[in-house]
């Protein structure tokens, strides 16, 4: 993945040498520039960046105030401070701000991009995985306990995003202007991404508050949400989840179901509703992709607890069947029924 290095300068001069000079490296990363610390922040806000190299002396907002806010509202882009008052005052005061490296001027061309080029390597120490499913890859993060910086980047839009990994726990998430759970939503839709995984994870709060299985089933159905409203298709043209839950459609697969747990476990099995919905398939796919993974056979069914009023079984299909149950009802003796 070809990094975004943003070089922030109020030296036209010396930004269009550096923009040519780096030509040679734009197989590991390709140059954006700035004037000044706020035509700084928009690019920030509309692109990926990498890596930011700022001069501290310039005006409308200087590098200090423009690493202040990297550092706040971008922690996961490291900084490299450039300046042409060098002074060991000044680089101890870069360094406690949270700049990762100091280069004072004049410096070789050469001598800055071996210090980007190295910075670079540290950031993406921890390997790149090309052409796999987001959803699958994280959930492998929460389980082993990770604590990480991942930039994802979507195979099929190019759109890139950042997740930020404490202890298996997910903090924080960016895409573009989107920041915690709306970012991670949107994050956990793309289904094949190349991962560049950084293992350090900068110091933060956590804005999400939440397992990441919650967040995967609440992404999967905003997903399949949006694709069934851009259907050409009436959607009167689908069994309605009220009659199939009358009884009124002649859904057999679903009478066959309500017979075998009326007839094997009775009231108490906690059946609430019985309905298809395929906003479960995206989820669906998922699972099945981690059941190869991990090698154990086609996925039957999946039970999903919420922490809400019911709890969910989940039949693949092409339109999943979806029991609603009681959280209290005999979970392990309907799954083996259904598994059968």
């Amino acid at each position: 993945m070809i990094k975004n290095v943003l070089i922030v300068d109020d030296d036209q001069e010396m930004l269009v040498a550096l923009e040519n000079g780096f030509m040679k490296y734009h197989d590991t990363f390709t140059v954006m520039t700035a004037e000044d610390g706020e035509k700084a922040l928009d690019i920030l806000t509309k692109n990926t960046i990498s890596l930011v190299v700022t001069d501290l002396k310039m005006p409308r907002m200087d590098g200090f105030a423009l690493l202040q806010h990297i550092m706040e509202n971008y922690p996961h882009v490291p900084v490299i401070v450039i300046t042409g008052y060098s002074t060991p005052k000044m680089e101890k005061l870069a360094r406690e701000g949270g700049a990762v490296g100091y280069i004072a001027k004049p410096f070789m061309l050469d001598s800055l991009a071996r210090k980007i080029m190295a910075t670079l390597r540290k950031e993406s120490e921890g390997g790149t995985l090309h052409s796999v499913s987001s959803g699958i890859f994280l959930q492998l993060m929460e389980m082993e306990q990770k604590t990480c910086t991942i930039r994802l980047e979507d195979k099929v839009t190019s759109q890139k995003g950042v997740l930020f990994f404490k202890d298996g726990d997910l903090l924080d998430a960016r895409v573009n202007d989107l920041q915690g759970k709306p970012a991670a939503y949107k994050i956990f839709a793309w289904d094949t991404v190349t991962i560049s995984i950084q293992n350090v994870c900068p110091p933060m709060e956590n804005k999400i508050q939440s397992d990441l299985q919650p967040l995967i089933l609440e992404a999967c159905r905003l997903k399949d949400e949006s694709t069934m409203e851009q259907e050409t298709e009436p959607r009167e043209a689908e069994p309605r989840r009220e009659e199939v839950s009358a009884g009124k459609t002649t859904d057999d697969p679903i009478r066959k179901i309500k017979q075998l747990l009326d007839n094997k476990i009775g009231q108490r099995c906690g059946l609430e509703d019985i309905y298809r919905d395929k906003s479960w398939n995206d989820l669906l796919r998922q699972l099945a992709k981690t059941g190869d993974f991990f090698q154990t056979g086609p996925l039957k069914l999946c039970y999903i607890d919420r922490g809400e009023s019911m709890d969910y079984i989940i039949l693949p299909g092409k339109e999943p069947t979806v029991l609603a149950v009681d959280p209290k009802c005999p979970r392990d003796m309907i799954v083996q029924l259904l598994s059968k």
